[in-house]
């Protein structure tokens, strides 16, 4: 592979796979790295990488990758060295590479004891520049699905309207169109059906601020802090005082009544 970048020192790009999105609790488990060089030659380099605690199914079904694919690879800390040094004197790229791949990255040497420096380093993120270049708001989501120009933007009238045109527009482009679910399924998430789109659009969250979801059983779990993942009615069991905890911390009025609805349906059942 070849690349027209005009560069004066190589420039990495590189992808992260890991447990989670937690930079203190998570790990990486497969780090991808292209180092695309001044003279337009790419070297790549491609490690999976045991991360020393199971890999949640949740995120298995996500990345591809399960335990049994790294518990015979090396920890990060047997690779950190030489990954270390085949980064030297790169500047760093990625896909939303600043809020979470550098910072997963060094956090990650940082506890094997490198000091991976970034303050000299220039961090391109091409995330960045596509949101800045195509915006993801309604009036370019207007002239993309209904070829017409938003006027009076921002007034609540005419954003209503554009926003039910819209709709009307995925509906006839997306409706029966098949997409990649993961490496080994496909599946038609768009419907003219708003049981289907509310299942698609809503998530799993079970309150608005998210700080619980349903796992991939259908349990209601926490989404924060020391009990992440944990089943909300579990964590209540072993610690109640954790629900007076939050009725009186500084949590949004929606995540305490369906917190206390949870809490009341569960003592009735006990009953």
């Amino acid at each position: 592979m070849q690349h027209s970048l005009k560069l004066r020192k190589p420039l990495a790009f590189f992808d992260l796979e890991t447990t989670g999105i937690n930079l203190i609790r998570d790990r990486i488990v497969e780090i991808s790295i292209a180092k695309a060089m001044p003279d337009g030659s790419v070297q790549v380099r491609t490690e999976k990488v045991n991360p020393g605690m199971p890999i949640p199914l949740e995120t298995s079904l996500i990345h591809g990758i399960y335990d049994e694919d790294v518990a015979d690879k090396p920890q990060f800390k047997q690779l950190a060295k030489s990954l270390a040094q085949f980064l030297e004197g790169c500047d760093l790229a990625g896909f939303n590479s600043n809020k979470f791949d550098v910072p997963m990255l060094v956090e990650e040497f940082l506890r094997v004891g490198i000091d991976f420096d970034t303050k000299n380093r220039r961090l391109i993120d091409a995330q960045r520049i596509y949101h800045m270049m195509e915006p993801r708001n309604l009036s370019a989501a207007y002239k993309f699905y209904c070829g017409k120009k938003l006027e009076h933007a921002h007034s609540a009238e005419a954003d209503t309207l554009a926003t039910l045109e819209v709709l009307d527009c995925m509906i006839k482009r997306y409706e029966g169109v098949e997409v990649e679910k993961n490496k080994d399924e496909t599946w038609i998430p768009v419907k003219n059906d708003m049981d289907a789109l509310h299942e698609l659009t809503s998530g799993q969250f079970v309150d608005f601020a998210q700080r619980m979801k349903y796992n991939n059983e259908g349990v209601v779990v926490f989404n924060f802090g020391k009990h992440t993942g944990k089943p909300v009615l579990e964590v209540f069991k072993r610690e109640p005082s954790y629900y007076d905890w939050m009725m009186q911390g500084d949590f949004t009025l929606d995540t305490k009544r369906k917190l206390t609805d949870i809490k009341l349906k569960s003592s009735t059942l006990m009953k």
